[in-house]
């Protein structure tokens, strides 16, 4: 196996600690918020309803077992603020426990087996691994994702920017057959599509809601001035040969792979970039985006979020509809502040794409790499190692059905965001050098040290012949 030329990212240092002090006792802190109310709501509504005598002892049983699992995670919290040993995860039947335990006999014979001194990444791999060992292990929350309302929430705040989106799309499709016969106009369109996805929600939509004929030719020169002015955010661009490479590309059936981050509206930025790709350049025949299997650092996606975001942005009531101008009908206090300030067209500019994405998963054009229907903790060797603590230079080994399959990619587009990066960018560069595969880009939003806003993207140079 290989052995990296320099030590893990440990949290000794001051981001590290407060990671440890601060956001994971938040983090878990916020799970049991979660269970706690749905216990109430439960309890509430067995005493108040005409529910059978069955419901009412599989309400008590999971209640129960919603005390079990806070009872757990507040033990959690307790022995992390006071540093003591990591403990092994039991047998759940789900991914991993040999690894993760056989990690965790190494760190104790090396006395970094505590919450301050194991190794951050691998402490807040295993955290949310632990984690879903107390849910699996339950008959009523098995496939409960402690995460799921808060990324539904944080999406239902997103309908402005994604109507601006659909609408930009919607002029997009106007001019389609002209765009596909002009290279430099993609290109420059690629790079804002790129732009779009690293910012997630701190793009400057202003730059993608107008995309008339004279406002592609603006973006040539304000574009340019725009992606100067961000450069100084920026660790590692290498945009044109990303570009370069897509375009050169000789197969007639090109596929590009998303390594999927984050649920919601950056899911839906990745629907967009995969629509243009598809849609609008004559390069790329079909897409497939990689899920996690376990709820996983929060906000990443699971099948079920894959799953449910196309029938979230159809729907009339996940972002209301909005209100004609001059209309008479008045809104409730909660309407308004649901309501995204856009146009009635608007509205049928997404449906419209959304219903164009619905048609490209129907028809295998846009394909998760596991069945749409995968449970939570569900094993599939095709999804696995992107939960599991290793560095992706153990790829090849490790998971070679993903390997060979990202290999014949035309283009690999990795989301990474709450991970170590300066791990995970030796794990990329590590993993590029000795495997020679083609096509690589990974979009980086990450704090600095002073947990700036600033952010960083790489895209190997070469890369085919690196």
């Amino acid at each position: 196996m290989f052995e990296p030329p320099y030590p893990p990212y440990d949290p000794k240092d001051k981001s590290g600690y407060e990671t440890v002090v601060k956001r994971w006792p938040v983090i878990l802190t916020g799970i049991i918020d979660t269970i706690y109310r749905i216990d109430h709501h439960l309890g509430v509504s067995l005493e108040t309803s005409d529910a059978t005598s069955e419901d009412v002892t599989k309400g008590q049983e999971k209640i129960a077992e919603g005390k079990g699992i806070i009872e757990k995670i507040g033990k959690l919290k307790y022995e992390m603020a006071r540093d003591r040993p990591l403990e092994p995860i039991p047998d759940d039947g789900e991914a991993f426990i040999d690894v993760y335990n056989a990690e965790l006999k190494r760190l104790e014979q090396d006395k970094n087996h505590t919450w301050f001194t194991a190794p951050w990444l691998f402490a807040e791999c295993y955290l949310y691994r632990l984690l879903r060992s107390y849910f699996c292990q339950t008959t009523h929350w098995c496939t409960f994702d402690p995460f799921s309302f808060q990324k539904e929430e944080t999406f239902r705040s997103s309908g402005k920017a994604i109507y601006q989106l659909a609408k930009m799309m919607h002029e997009l499709q106007v001019d389609k057959q002209e765009l596909i016969g002009d290279s430099e106009k993609l290109g420059v369109l690629f790079k804002e599509m790129i732009q779009m996805c690293l910012w997630g929600n701190a793009t400057d939509l202003s730059l993608l809601t107008h995309l008339s004929h004279d406002d592609i030719a603006h973006l040539q020169t304000v574009g340019k001035e725009a992606q100067q002015a961000r450069k100084e955010f920026i660790l590692k661009d290498d945009q044109d040969n990303v570009w370069s490479h897509l375009t050169s590309l000789q197969d007639n059936d090109v596929t590009v792979d998303f390594v999927l981050d984050n649920a919601g509206f950056e899911l839906f930025t990745d629907f967009v970039f995969a629509d243009f790709l598809v849609t609008y350049t004559p390069h790329v025949s079909r897409v497939v985006f990689h899920p996690k299997l376990i709820p996983w650092f929060v906000s990443d996606v699971t099948p079920a979020d894959f799953s449910s975001t196309i029938p979230n942005l159809l729907s009339d009531t996940f972002f209301p509809p909005p209100k004609p101008v001059g209309g008479t009908e008045t809104p409730g206090v909660d309407e308004v502040k649901a309501l995204p300030p856009s146009r009635p067209e608007e509205h049928e500019y997404l449906r419209n794409m959304v219903t164009r994405w619905q048609s490209y998963i129907d028809s295998g054009v846009f394909s998760l790499s596991v069945p749409l229907d995968t449970p939570l903790g569900a094993p599939n060797s095709k999804a696995d190692f992107w939960t599991s603590s290793r560095p992706y230079w153990d790829l090849k080994e490790k998971a070679p059905l993903v390997f060979n399959g990202l290999s014949k990619s035309g283009l690999v587009i990795f989301k990474l965001s709450q991970v170590d990066w300066r791990h995970q960018m030796a794990s990329i560069n590590a993993f590029r050098n000795r495997h020679r595969s083609p096509g690589w880009i990974i979009p980086y939003p990450q704090f600095t040290y002073e947990q700036s806003r600033r952010s960083s993207w790489y895209f190997p140079r070469d890369c085919r012949q690196a």
